[in-house]
């Protein structure tokens, strides 16, 4: 008797289980979706999203490396650097202490998922001089020596960007303190950087250092849970990232930009930087939807903005107009149209006008205690 029908029924189950198994990795592959957040490109510039400072289970993190990568990319991030401690490793007697190790897992998954992923490692030492992140060293192990000088040296001598991480932590009410150690790094030409966010803190003292310094402006989630689980309770639904404007999507472009401190920082319902990139970022996320519009004597319009930015913009009044009242305040909320009303301030004005409505959107911080001047431009027809 021929077995040929046995060899078929096998064969026809075998793809029916294969069949099967592509349709559940499929249904897997499709629950990971990703959440786009536009932010414009200033003029010759890409504005990557990137977070460089993370952990794994390779230091003292709680997630496995390929997670963190997914997590990332879930989350709409461009770039991001793992950062495990040098020193320090609570999980040794489960995992390696191989410094490479964390990255060599990753680098896989973000590759399959165009994400960019660059190698770097965490100096972690007392106060002072504090925790440095140094990104783009090729040996980490060459920093694990006693000597702070000799390790930042170490970085520094294989082309690491380095920055100063979470400067306010462990010190009095959370207030940054520059020692003498990081004035030695600074100015030996070391320190490039520094987080004037780290999770939810944000420090302005070092926002204030980083312009003094010229530093880089860095905002990142030094993140040790699984994405998620270190946010409060009703707070920002995002990470801090660090906004990157590099000339190319590549590692290179990054680093370029980091020392040329072409960055701000994404931070709750804030963006802080210069106003060299918030300007852009502002006037290109907004579409006005009635640029000309008509005021009869002293009655009223709606200007409808359209915000693209993932950012509800706050605008504060920063002056007055002869020919038309302003709202004190005024939110351009994320992702929606707002509607911004004026009012005709003269009885007998007849004839069209180019106004520019004098604003401060206040949580785009280009300093400490300084917001963003704005001008909303506009083109209105009175009549009596």
């Amino acid at each position: 008797m021929s077995t040929f029908p046995n060899v078929r029924f096998r064969f026809a189950a075998a793809l029916a289980l294969i069949a099967l198994g592509a349709t559940a990795l499929t249904g897997q592959a499709q629950r990971r979706t990703r959440v786009e957040l536009f932010f414009p490109n200033p003029p010759g510039a890409l504005t990557l999203k990137c977070d460089f400072h993370i952990h794994t289970v390779f230091s003292d993190g709680l997630v496995w490396p390929t997670v963190r990568v997914d997590e990332a990319w879930r989350e709409g991030l461009d770039a991001i650097a793992i950062t495990d401690h040098v020193e320090y490793h609570p999980h040794k007697a489960d995992v390696s202490t191989n410094l490479h190790r964390s990255y060599d897992l990753a680098l896989p998954t973000a590759k399959s998922l165009g994400l960019i992923l660059i190698k770097g490692a965490e100096i972690t030492r007392g106060e002072p001089p504090g925790h440095l992140n140094a990104l783009f060293v090729e040996q980490p192990e060459l920093l694990n020596v006693t000597n702070n000088s000799a390790a930042v040296e170490a970085a520094a001598q294989q082309g690491a960007f380095l920055f100063w991480n979470h400067p306010g932590w462990k010190q009095p009410f959370e207030k940054p303190v520059w020692y003498a150690e990081q004035g030695e790094f600074y100015d030996r030409g070391w320190l490039k950087g520094i987080e004037v966010v780290n999770g939810d803190e944000y420090y302005p003292l070092a926002h204030q250092w980083a312009l003094d310094r010229n530093l880089a402006l860095l905002g990142d989630s030094d993140i040790h849970s699984p994405t998620g689980l270190e946010q409060a309770p009703g707070g920002p639904t995002h990470r801090p990232m660090t906004l990157v404007f590099a000339a190319e999507r590549t590692a290179a472009a990054i680093k370029d930009a980091l020392l040329a401190r072409r960055t701000a920082v994404y931070w709750q319902n804030s963006l802080i930087g210069s106003e060299e990139f918030l300007a852009p970022i502002f006037y290109q996320s907004l579409e006005l939807k009635n640029p000309e519009v008509a005021i009869k004597g002293t009655g009223t319009v709606l200007l409808q903005f359209y915000n693209r930015c993932p950012v509800n913009f706050e605008l504060e009044r920063d002056g007055a107009l002869a020919e038309v009242g302003l709202p004190r305040t005024a939110t351009l909320w994320a992702g929606r149209t707002s509607l911004l009303q004026l009012t005709g301030k003269s009885s007998s004005l007849s004839e069209t006008r180019s106004l520019a409505l004098p604003y401060r959107v206040t949580n785009l911080k280009i300093g400490p205690a300084r917001a963003l001047p704005v001008e909303l431009r506009i083109k209105v027809a009175f009549s009596p």
